[in-house]
């Protein structure tokens, strides 16, 4: 049997994948309270029908973790990843059943892109092979997660734990389109969290001149942190430098080039919350602020933090509370995985595949740290944690097609 079977296959049993996207849609999965144990009871089903080992890796038994084997022809291993919790939703505002609903062309319901939809395909490619006999040229390992949507610890956290990972390469099925275009994320940022407070001398909102305003100081704090450090330039590798522009050209058209350039060149700094005070006619005599702050993967965060501390330090009354940070990855967009997703995405659509950054963080990170080689890739809608969330069967057919053609796209690569 050949990749033709396998295509074959996926082409021809178009109403089993929508099945099984609406079996995984059925289910009310919403994180919080992010109960997943009896879906992933089905899908550990599915998954036997066609044969697949599965090992269950469980930190908390209502949200456990699901891996799964078909042995190929080489031990070089591609993981598919996907998982069963979603956001929550408010049914009342759904014009469709939030626990899935067909209408036309169009598949709704709460994880129907984000990413339900996604890992029907990924069962479909499961499936191709199993039930066509191919043995696929690597080794394929299903992996599908729980507590995903609030990045707790008993999803992929406690599956790498578990030290039950040995994959060459990863490909997460989140959806990766916005307004038509498609693209595969090969990097995500870095992060800084601060907190902030600020010590002040109260008074009585009348006299505010005897007194110190927290909060003036705090939000003066924070315009000298965007002055001074919020519009430095980075100095970015070179070996980031064609993800960077791959990136401006994908987010250009929702937020122009200059600003998409501004995204990926310079931090951004975002005044998350900021508290102070205890009535309108006092001067507050402490106030606090917590700032998100990104990086553009290749960038130091930890030499970021200390030019942060020294900003601070020049703010009087200013201290910082907390931080928490991350450093960015990407893998090359030259790399072979990187190849391998989007020449394969771009045979099924027909479209230009863009090899962008991601604006934020997720599992993708975590796995690269790991030192698993990780891109995130889907077909889908821009209605991701939206009110009546959709998929289309297009877009189910396409990612089914991807996800079985890439085991022999990255065999020549290898």
């Amino acid at each position: 049997m050949t990749r033709e079977a396998v295509r074959t296959y996926v082409a021809e049993h178009e109403a089993a994948l929508l099945e099984r996207a609406e079996r995984l849609l059925s289910a009310d999965t919403s994180n919080p309270p992010g109960r997943t144990a009896a879906l992933a009871d089905a899908v550990e089903s599915m998954l036997a029908e066609f044969g697949l080992r599965t090992e269950r890796i469980v930190a908390d038994p209502a949200k456990p973790n699901l891996l799964a084997t078909l042995p190929g022809a080489s031990d070089r291993t591609l993981l598919f990843v996907g998982h069963l919790d979603t956001v929550p939703y408010d049914a009342s505002a759904w014009t469709y059943d939030p626990l899935g609903e067909r209408d036309g062309d169009r598949l709704y319901g709460r994880g129907a892109t984000d990413m339900k939809g996604p890992l029907a395909a990924m069962l479909t490619a499961a499936a191709a092979f199993a039930e066509t006999g191919t043995t696929p040229p690597v080794t394929l390992q299903f992996l599908v997660v729980s507590d995903e949507e609030v990045a707790g610890d008993a999803g992929l956290p406690a599956v790498l734990e578990s030290r039950s990972l040995d994959a060459d390469w990863a490909v997460i099925g989140e959806t990766t389109c916005e307004a038509g275009r498609h693209s595969v994320t090969v990097a995500d940022k870095g992060s800084v969290w601060l907190t902030l407070t600020a010590e002040g001398t109260p008074a009585h909102g009348s006299r505010p001149m005897l007194g110190e305003n927290a909060i003036d100081r705090l939000y003066d704090a924070v315009e000298t942190i965007r002055e001074r450090f919020g519009t430095e330039r980075f100095d970015l590798d070179p070996a980031i430098g064609p993800v960077v522009e791959e990136s401006v050209a994908y987010y250009a058209p929702a937020m122009g080039t200059e600003a998409a350039r501004d995204l990926f060149q310079e931090p951004t700094v975002n005044l998350g919350t900021i508290e102070g005070g205890e009535k309108i006619n006092s001067v507050p005599g402490s106030a606090r602020a917590r700032l998100d702050i990104r990086l553009t993967a290749g960038v130091e965060t930890a030499d970021v933090l200390g030019r942060i501390r020294a900003c601070v330090a020049d703010c009087e009354g200013i201290a910082i509370e907390d931080v928490s940070w991350s450093v960015g990855t990407y893998e090359p967009a030259d790399s072979p995985l990187v190849t391998a997703v989007a020449e394969t995405a771009e045979a099924v659509t027909g479209e230009r595949v863009y090899r962008r950054s991601a604006t934020g963080g997720g599992d993708a990170k975590k796995l690269r740290n790991a030192g698993i080689p990780t891109v995130e890739f889907a077909l889908g809608t821009d209605t991701v944690h939206a009110v009546d969330e959709y998929t289309t069967v297009e877009a189910l057919r396409g990612n089914a097609l991807v996800y079985a053609s890439l085991p022999f796209e990255l065999a020549t690569r290898a």
